[in-house]
């Protein structure tokens, strides 16, 4: 059986490599990256398929037929249902099906490929003054394939309906190789009394319908027979998501089978092309946020304000929200957006609204006009799918019921009872989402790892089926049935209409090809768990993962697939770091989420079977640039920097590692050697010679050796003691400044001119001494093994290395840091670094912890401890790039003020640099570190007036501009210092530091 399983295998290889132009892969990490989706769902597939166009798919589909293998077609890969999983063929549009082919301003239409971002469909119509309508949260990711195959809604759908409201054709192939054009009769309305212009306006549209003779007399025998059943069966209210919408085929509906198809979850055909209707945008826009006192006033009132017109009218609760800025008092908000015709008009509609709201019982209320703001506040509705997902006390949350609806006015009733039912089941979850059209998200704390919490959760979804129904609502309200719900839909619509559905999938799909066990004749809801096959008990590991209490496999689980890492739009305002490698490659496995999915199945050991000496994972990782953006841009606070540090060490435990690990990874002991060497090894690095060292250490060819500093920082510092005897300010306070090894070896020069800057501040930085102390007598000799971070050890996974340079450096910082003096970190790489791996690699020592609070950059020294200090004025613009760890990690908001008392206007830019460390500088990653730099960093750079002072932090980010850009980067230290003067009491080797 196994042969012949094999034989099979094999045949289908090689008969869909000829057949198919596009990429055909049973390579174990493509087939891993596709087990699952965003949902609670992991089906294996055996194939992934990326079709170049209509021609391969149909090749694709022979292929899959003849050798009765099922097909599911796949876009962004962010339901929640469960149906963009499968065991057969997964067809990956996101790869090359993904062109706008035509966009007609005129018409107002688009006619894209299924694999088209939405983000990139909304800013080709922006041009126009035109968009997309539906517009979920996922809308930088989620594709138009996938959003016609679930019927995606999004925040604006009070005004603009639903997917299916703005279909105007599909192009698709059914599994039996047919053609069909589908098209729409006369649609209806899909926009509310009072929608602004450009909302749909249910005009015929003309469209001829294409079908084959055998679905053509099908369909209308089926429709014809179930005249009464269709117009009766289905539930009146706009989030009606669940099932087919077989009402759409009736003759009063326009006999609308594009709208029937809509939805459809790629159970009956697959999409080649859509035609799309766009809508007019609004010229201006104000958002009103409305407080209340709980999320039931806030679900009761919800409804009354749609006669105002609103564009959305979203509901959030303070357990989501937390105390987030710019909301009014209240327990529960309302954000309401209205449009206008300009910025004036969109307000006053906005303020009447906040007042009529009032009458109604608000407790507050606030108008954000600024597009800024308004993407801010945005941004934690965004958010929440994967914010969600981890509770107040860092219970993990899970989808199953995300999005059932009710009709907008049984909202407030509707959302008690479910409260209740909740409590009834000993479970939590936090409600928010589409208010104004009766659409409520929530991730629960099912337990999904054990037997008795699947029964609980079970039963919990059946009596949740019965509550939905009972109010008149709908099992899905937008993300669609797939395997969670459709288990359920004869409590919803009945045992003839499910039967119906059946005969009409039998009709378009005999041979039951397109997403077997999805919407129809589904698997039960509680099979196919994605956290079936994890380690029931915590793996050994050497990081604490404190946020996930020690536990690997918790820490991968928080990657719940919404898949923002895949998000490859910046402009104004974003400062998102993640993921850089992404964006540099468009490959699902340097994203987030596919390394996530790849050691979740490393884990479960079924696809990936070698454990931690897998190579898919490692191959996968090679490109992370351990930059911590997901660390803070991921909503569920993945930290794929740390995961890729574990795995690394257990990868190479016991066994040779890259070259690069012994030369970079080992950095600041081969620099400490180094040092009385500088000059002739700067000589050196000029040489023919150089070539053969780089190869040596795994160093790209294409990189220049940095030059090393022949006064090391230290050496200046100890030298100025000596000499000037230090004078210090006679009064402040006492900061210990950290010599990190970049600064030291490689860029003395920033830490002199934070010396210069803290003393101007009236500040008295120390430098701690190289070796442990001795309490009582004068400290060992200077010249010992250096103090470090452990930076470098981390991010190549020599691990037990970074512990003992950990170790060292609290042993040695301990007692200098005991009465609460602050460690000021001019690296920002390496502030991360004694923040958040130090305390994770030493987690049961309370001084690591110590020392973790007690880190401070330069700029939030500055502000805490000498917040009268007025810093110099430059008053020039700056240009550059905030430094991807001090995003992630540290924050840069005392940054900015600083900046902006000393008069150094605009802002930076978000991204990484692309060196980020060894990165960029090992073999084989010269590319992808360009490409990075490019994506934000040089830009910004070559942009800016030659006025502009440009400002880089790390020392990553300077020698990324020296030797890819035009102009150098400044630590903001540097050009505080420059703006002081001279410093007469420096001394030989002063800070005086000439600009540039």
């Amino acid at each position: 059986m196994a042969d012949r399983t094999e034989t099979e295998k094999r045949d289908l290889a090689k008969e869909l490599a000829a057949a198919v132009r596009g990429e055909v892969s049973f390579a174990a990490a493509d087939r891993a990256l596709v087990t699952m989706d965003a949902s609670n769902y992991r089906r294996v597939p055996r194939a992934v398929v990326a079709p170049l166009d209509a021609e391969d798919v149909a090749a694709a589909l022979r292929v899959c037929r003849e050798h009765g293998v099922p097909v599911v077609p796949r876009g962004g890969g962010t339901s929640i249902a469960g149906q963009a999983t499968g065991v057969g063929v997964v067809l990956d549009f996101t790869r090359h099906l993904n062109r706008i082919v035509s966009l007609d301003p005129a018409a107002r239409t688009a006619v894209v490929q299924p694999g088209v971002i939405l983000d990139d469909l909304r800013a080709a119509a922006g041009a126009h003054q035109l968009t997309f309508g539906p517009d979920p949260s996922t809308h930088s990711r989620c594709t138009l394939g996938g959003m016609i195959g679930n019927n995606s809604c999004g925040s604006h759908s009070v005004v603009w309906g639903t997917t299916a409201d703005s279909v105007r054709e599909l192009e698709l192939l059914t599994y039996g190789g047919e053609q069909v054009r589908a098209g729409r009769g006369t649609a209806p309305t899909g926009a509310p009394t009072g929608a602004p212009t450009g909302a749909p306006t249910g005009a015929p549209t003309g469209a001829p319908t294409g079908l084959p003779p055998r679905l053509r007399d099908g369909v209308k025998a089926l429709v014809d027979a179930e005249l009464a059943l269709l117009r009766t069966g289905y539930p009146d209210l706009p989030r009606r998501i669940s099932g087919y919408a077989l009402d759409a085929l009736l003759p009063e509906a326009g006999t609308d089978l594009a709208r029937a198809l809509t939805g459809s979850e790629g159970t009956l055909g697959v999409l080649t092309e859509a035609t799309v209707r766009l809508v007019e945008t609004p010229a201006a826009r104000a958002l009103a946020v409305l407080g209340y006192p709980d999320e039931s006033a806030a679900a009761e009132a919800a409804h009354t304000l749609l006669p105002h017109r609103p564009m959305t009218v979203e509901g959030m609760a303070a357990d989501l929200v937390g105390s987030a800025a710019g909301l009014p008092k209240g327990g529960a908000w309302l954000f309401v957006e209205m449009g206008g015709a300009s910025p004036g008009e969109a307000a006053a509609r906005a303020e009447a609204l906040c007042r009529a709201a009032a009458a109604d019982g608000t407790t507050d209320h606030a108008l954000v006009t600024d597009p800024a703001g308004q993407r801010a506040l945005w941004r934690i509705r965004e958010d929440a799918s994967g914010t969600a997902t981890r509770l107040s006390d860092g219970s993990e949350a899970w989808p199953g019921w995300e999005d059932c609806a009710v009709p907008p006015a049984r909202l407030g009733p509707y959302l008690r009872d479910f409260r209740a039912l909740l409590t009834q089941h000993g479970l939590r979850g936090t409600p928010y989402g589409h208010f104004g059209d009766g659409c409520i998200h929530i991730r629960i704390d099912f337990d999904l790892l054990t037997p008795p919490g699947i029964r609980r959760f079970r039963e919990f979804s059946y009596d949740l089926g019965e509550l939905v129904v009972a109010h008149g609502g709908s099992l899905s309200g937008e993300h669609g049935d797939g395997q969670a719900r459709a288990e359920l839909l004869p409590k919803m619509y009945g045992p003839e209409l499910v039967a119906l559905f059946e005969r009409f999938k039998s009709l378009w799909d005999p041979a039951a090809g397109l997403n077997p066990g999805m919407l129809v004749r589904p698997a039960r809801l509680d099979e196919n768990l994605r956290f079936e096959l994890l380690p029931k008990r915590p793996v050994p590991v050497e990081f604490g993962y404190p946020h996930d209490n020690g536990d690997f496999s918790a820490a991968v689980r928080r990657c719940v697939g919404v898949a923002k890492c895949r998000n490859t739009t910046t402009g104004p305002g974003s400062a998102d770091v993640m993921c850089p490698s992404f964006r540099a490659t468009g490959q699902e496995q340097h994203s987030t989420r596919g390394r996530a999915r790849l050691l979740h199945e490393m884990l479960a050991g079924e696809v990936i079977t070698d454990g931690w000496q897998s190579p898919e994972v490692r191959d996968a990782l090679d490109l992370c640039l351990s930059c911590k953006g997901c660390r803070s841009d991921c909503p569920v606070g993945v930290d794929m920097a740390t995961y890729k540090a574990e795995f690394l060490h257990h990868h190479y435990e016991g066994r040779l590692r890259p070259a690069a690990h012994y030369s970079m990874g080992r950095l600041p002991q081969w620099l400490h050697a180094a040092a009385p060497l500088a000059p002739a090894l700067n000589a050196l690095a000029r040489t023919p010679l150089a070539a053969l060292g780089k190869r040596l250490g795994g160093i790209a060819p294409e990189r220049p050796i940095p030059t090393l500093a022949t006064e090391t920082f230290t050496h200046w510092w100890w030298h100025r003691r000596r000499t000037t005897g230090a004078p210090h300010p006679a009064s402040g306070r006492t900061v210990v400044l950290w010599p990190d090894t970049f600064t030291n070896h490689l860029s003395p020069q920033v830490g002199r001119s934070a010396v210069r800057v803290l003393e101007a501040a009236g500040l008295r930085p120390l430098l701690p001494p190289t070796a442990p102390l001795r309490m009582g007598s004068a400290p060992l000799p200077r010249r010992h093994r250096p103090l470090c971070c452990g930076l470098t050890y981390v991010s190549t996974g020599q691990l037990d290395q970074a512990r003992t340079v950990m170790r060292r450096t609290v042993d040695v910082l301990g007692p200098l840091l005991q009465d609460g003096r602050p460690l000021v970190v001019l690296e920002p790489s390496c502030a991360a670094a004694l923040r958040t791996d130090l305390p994770e690699l030493l987690p049961d020592d309370p001084r690591a912890a110590q020392l973790a609070h007690s880190v401070r950059t330069f700029a939030q020294a500055l502000e805490e401890l000498a917040p009268d200090w007025h810093p110099p004025r430059l008053d020039r613009p700056v240009a550059g790039q905030t430094h991807c760890h001090q995003h992630a990690v540290l924050g840069d908001a005392a940054d900015r003020r600083l900046r902006e008392r000393a008069g150094l206007t605009g802002s930076l830019t978000g991204g990484c640099c692309g060196l980020a460390g060894n990165f960029g500088f090992e073999r084989g990653h010269y590319e992808v570190s360009v490409s990075c730099a490019e994506d934000q960093l040089l830009p910004a750079v070559r942009e800016a007036t030659p006025d502009t002072e440009i400002l880089a932090d790390g020392f990553s980010c300077r020698t990324q501009l020296e030797q890819l850009g035009d102009r150098p980067g400044r630590h903001l230290a540097e050009v505080l210092a420059e703006a002081l003067g001279e410093d007469e009491s420096a001394g030989a080797g002063g800070p005086g530091v000439p600009r540039g």
